[in-house]
């Protein structure tokens, strides 16, 4: 615990057996007070290596997709007590070295979400982030602090903490089951007033981690578009869109998990 806030690491898995245990091994058990696993119908061992590592693991009847996986972590763990979840990729991607930073910028209070920024350093290209994705992070970042008027190094990190009052805020079973969920999750932290903290992360590509290919990426990058459009109208009661409702706030807990 840190101030007596309960820590929980939240990891949406599939097809991790390989990093699994070297990406467990590295969170500090000291500090956090729980650890769940969610695994997305993988065709590997990702299930039995969570087991056998005596982590709480839940599984998807089907592949139901990447947000869908995040919607079903972050229920049980606020199902299970949690009063701040750091969303931890298990392909090892990011270091779990950063989980006590984020997770005491979350809960000392001094911001309700915080993100593992790739780009804050100087070594994402250097730790193997392909151009063509480092350059669209970059394009969409700016445009993104343009249209939402914030000043963040990356909205698109996958390194995430969030406090219990967001995930019980945001109307998370409206968005997307696929990998548009995180920045949709991010324009809502926005749109409902939310402080967003960053810390360095340093970055680390390699075969076995998980990652969308060039054409998803594209249309990732239209939706992002899309949803800031979104955003601007419903900021300015032009419109009015699922994932900024605020009479839709109170489902995540009694959604269908679909395990």
């Amino acid at each position: 615990m840190i101030v007596g806030k309960k820590i929980t690491v939240v990891m949406p898995a599939y097809n991790a057996e390989t990093t699994l245990r070297r990406t467990y091994e590295e969170i500090p058990l000291d500090l956090v007070d729980d650890v769940i696993l969610v695994d997305d119908a993988s065709r590997d061992r990702t299930v039995e290596v969570a087991r056998e590592l005596g982590i709480h693991c839940l599984a998807h009847d089907r592949n139901r997709g990447y947000g869908a996986n995040q919607k079903t972590c972050y229920r049980e763990a606020l199902r299970r007590g949690a009063d701040v979840v750091i969303m931890l990729h298990p392909d090892y991607q990011y270091t779990p070295k950063l989980i006590p930073a984020m997770a005491g910028l979350a809960a000392g209070g001094l911001f309700d979400a915080v993100l593992g920024s790739r780009i804050l350093g100087r070594g994402a290209l250097r730790g193997g982030m392909p151009l063509y994705k480092y350059l669209s992070n970059r394009c969409l970042t700016a445009f993104q602090n343009l249209m939402l008027r914030r000043k963040l190094t990356e909205f698109h990190s996958g390194y995430r903490a969030f406090t219990r009052r967001v995930l019980e805020t945001l109307p998370l079973l409206n968005n997307s089951d696929d990998y548009t969920f995180d920045n949709q999750m991010m324009t809502q932290i926005v749109y409902f007033g939310f402080r967003i903290g960053e810390v360095s992360c340093p970055t680390l590509y390699h075969e076995e981690m998980s990652s969308i290919s060039f054409s998803r990426s594209v249309k990732y990058g239209f939706h992002v578009l899309r949803d800031t459009g979104k955003y601007l109208l419903a900021k300015a009661g032009w419109g009015r869109f699922p994932i900024f409702d605020r009479e839709g706030r109170q489902g995540l807990l009694l959604g269908d998990a679909g395990i």
